[in-house]
């Protein structure tokens, strides 16, 4: 039997065993054509990841595609041990929507939209190192207010010191995130040492990022929504707030800097002490190096990560804030909340099988249908939280509810559309004339000058098929779809 092959299991999903079927297969989602496409590196990668120590279950979602280690797109369970390499170095990257009030006809107008990419980019830097200095009407974040984001994440004391409305952390999917002793005395320690040892420069300097987009493929995106007319969603889009027709507000991004640091210091650490140690990279690859939960190395990861998390979840409701602002500048009297916030790269305790085991989603987003205990307590208890998956401008982005059929894939979903062609490949292939123009035929603004080649809509999977391996295996269903208005990313020529 061929090690690479993927068998079938119905319209949108499959297996792939593992060398000699020697344990739980591998789950696949995705239709025929999105089964297909999976690059060799991407599958190998996937059997890597199962074959690791501790590892009890790996799912391929419809958007994989090879990474670090691990592929971007799958979910990586393990009760006994954590690795770094499945939620990568972009701790949490996530998404968050913010539906605000007012109607789409308000922004029909190619100057208005111009005025509020102006008036964003003004409190919203994008681009790498990028932070409050180059942004004029940006929030200033001081050395003691970041060191409480980081250790606190969104608690109504940094909420208030940032001027985010408190109340936005009840729509994320974690507000805070504690250290391995689940308290948040030990993410202190934790940041202090990292401090005193000098793993984190210009710390300043990284606080200062808080509220900023990065580069890459993150973003900012103007939308006007449409609500599905499916009635078994229609609960989902009123628990929500959506509102057909209205304007809503897109984000991507992550850790930034800070993040990176951590994660990076993470990967050197472990790697030192599997040499030291004389301990087999698994499957000879350092970007899977692993430690075993309750050891100094585990509690130092698990620190390390809940600090990049708790950084990326008050960027995101700062930048939510400051977008807010942005609209009320231009369009005086709109008001908006949010919607939700969720990651698609981060490690969480949960139950799968009947088991507590951490859950590492490497650009895989949660899906929780309602009824389902960990939703407890929380305004989605009764019909699921929001899923956010970007797909691109031209196609459009959705919001989607849980079905119960994601209990297959470990309660998971795909993030996005997913890379179709690399950065270089993209350069390569793709015509920026035709791109520009794509989007000009389609009245999208951009503050870019010209749209970034290797971000343009061809350099991603077809999003309607990967659409259809989500609904086709019975993980999740529409409630509205995001049409782009205009784009906020990252580019060295932006307009000014």
């Amino acid at each position: 039997m061929n090690p690479l092959t993927i068998h079938s299991t119905g319209p949108a999903e499959g297996f792939l065993p593992l060398r000699d079927s020697s344990g739980k297969p591998i789950t696949v989602i995705g239709t025929d054509p999105i089964r297909s496409g999976f690059d060799a590196a991407c599958v190998q990668q996937a059997l890597n990841c199962r074959m690791a120590p501790g590892v009890t279950d790996v799912v391929l979602n419809p958007d994989a595609h090879s990474g670090y280690g691990a592929p971007i797109g799958c979910v990586m369970v393990s009760p006994t041990h954590i690795y770094p390499g499945p939620v990568g170095v972009d701790i949490k990257c996530s998404m968050s929507l913010l539906q605000l009030d007012l109607p789409e006809e308000h922004i029909l107008d190619r100057a208005v939209r111009r005025a509020l990419i102006n008036a964003i980019v003004e409190r919203t830097p994008t681009g790498a190192g990028q932070g409050q200095r180059s942004a004029k009407k940006s929030r200033e974040v001081s050395r003691s207010v970041g060191f409480q984001a980081v250790t606190e994440g969104a608690s109504e004391a940094v909420c208030r010191a940032l001027g985010i409305p408190p109340e936005w952390a009840l729509r994320c999917e974690d507000a805070a995130h504690v250290g391995h002793d689940e308290t948040t005395g030990a993410l202190a320690e934790r940041m202090e040492w990292n401090l005193a040892h000098d793993r984190m420069r210009n710390f300043e300097g990284k606080m200062r990022q808080l509220g900023s987009y990065g580069g890459g493929n993150h973003f900012g995106e103007c939308e006007a929504v449409r609500l599905s007319d499916d009635p078994s969603v229609q609960r989902a889009a009123e628990v929500f707030g959506l509102r057909d027709r209205n304007v809503a507000f897109l984000s991507h991004c992550g850790s930034r800097g800070f993040g990176n640091v951590l994660a990076q210091n993470q990967f050197k650490d472990l790697e030192r002490k599997f040499e030291k140690w004389s301990t087999p990279f698994p499957a000879n690859d350092k970007k899977l190096v692993y430690a075993p939960l309750g050891t100094p190395e585990a509690d130092a990861y698990l620190n390390d990560m809940a600090l990049g998390a708790n950084f990326a979840t008050v960027n995101h409701l700062l930048i939510n804030a400051l977008v807010l602002e942005a609209f009320q500048e231009v369009l005086p009297g709109v008001t908006g909340r949010l919607v939700y916030f969720i990651s698609h790269n981060i490690a969480r305790k949960e139950v799968v099988d009947n088991q507590k085991a951490w859950v590492h989603r490497k650009g895989a987003t949660r899906a929780v249908p309602g009824g389902h205990h960990s939703l407890a307590g929380t305004p989605f208890a009764e019909c699921g939280h929001p899923i956010l998956l970007p797909g691109n401008p031209r196609d459009g982005s959705v919001v989607m509810v849980a079905q119960s059929g994601a209990s297959k894939s470990c309660w998971s979903v795909n993030h996005g559309a997913g890379r179709a062609m690399g950065r270089k490949a993209a350069a390569r292939a793709l015509d920026q004339r035709a791109v520009d123009a794509g989007m000009e035929a389609m009245d999208i603004l951009s503050n870019c000058r010209q749209y970034p080649i290797d971000e343009s809509p061809d350099a991603y999977k077809d999003f309607a098929e990967v659409l259809k391996s989500v609904e086709g295996a019975g993980l999740a269903k529409p409630v509205a779809t995001l049409k782009a208005r205009f784009v906020i990313k990252d580019n060295d020529k932006a307009d000014d």
